[in-house]
């Protein structure tokens, strides 16, 4: 049975927090607020988890679960080869917005999916998201909603759709955008901006100039 709490009360938020933490941990799901809509959530390393993650959804491996870290310093284990310009937009835009699509550890024994090798990983600016992150560690995070439907920017939306196949639902109110992040790939020597969501190719190329558009 699905437990839900309101993280608008101080001791809900408390119970929650640790409740969805334990429930990380023991590789189940979360459904967490962040600054664009509800995402759905394991642990990135638990294999079970993020199978039962795209489960849920009704998605498939070949696309993979991107993820979501606590802080701009979880890169260096996660990634390789970060370029200046990627560095750039993380010190630019997070928390927030953006999404980069970065070549991973060879060394890291997780199981996105399909990733040939790369990792989708964000930042979120949401302090109920952060503070489960910060205790947690790197989680598997997608829009919380069945693959084809609209991602859900309200608790009640993300429970409609996927009921028990989660175990904790953290309530953080409607989420301030229904826009999802914007997704730049910094594998290459040129940034390349794979989907504009929240933040605008204007927006983006203010710090990185060069930015291209994928057609």
């Amino acid at each position: 049975m699905a437990r839900r709490y309101d993280c608008s009360d101080a001791t809900d938020r408390k119970t929650g927090l640790r409740e969805a933490a334990s429930a990380v941990r023991r590789g189940e799901l979360v459904v967490l607020p962040t600054d664009t809509v509800y995402g759905i959530g394991a642990d990135a390393f638990s294999s079970e988890g993020v199978a039962a993650l795209l489960e849920a959804k009704g998605r498939g491996r070949a696309m993979p679960t991107p993820v979501l870290i606590g802080s701009p310093n979880t890169l260096h284990g996660l990634v390789t080869d970060l370029s200046e310009a990627a560095w750039e937009l993380v010190d630019a835009f997070w928390p927030g917005a953006l999404t980069i699509v970065a070549k991973h550890q060879p060394s890291l024994t997780w199981d996105l999916g399909d990733t040939r090798g790369t990792v989708a990983i964000r930042m979120p600016l949401h302090p109920v998201a952060i503070e489960l992150l910060t205790e947690v560690g790197p989680m598997g995070v997608s829009s919380a909603n069945l693959t084809g439907h609209p991602a859900p920017q309200d608790c009640d939306a993300a429970q409609d759709m996927l009921g028990d196949a989660v175990s904790v639902y953290l309530d953080g109110g409607r989420t301030p955008a229904s826009v999802p992040s914007s997704i730049v790939d910094v594998t290459g020597k040129t940034p390349v901006l794979l989907r504009a969501g929240a933040l605008t190719a204007e927006q983006l190329r203010e710090v990185v100039p060069d930015l291209e558009v994928a057609p």
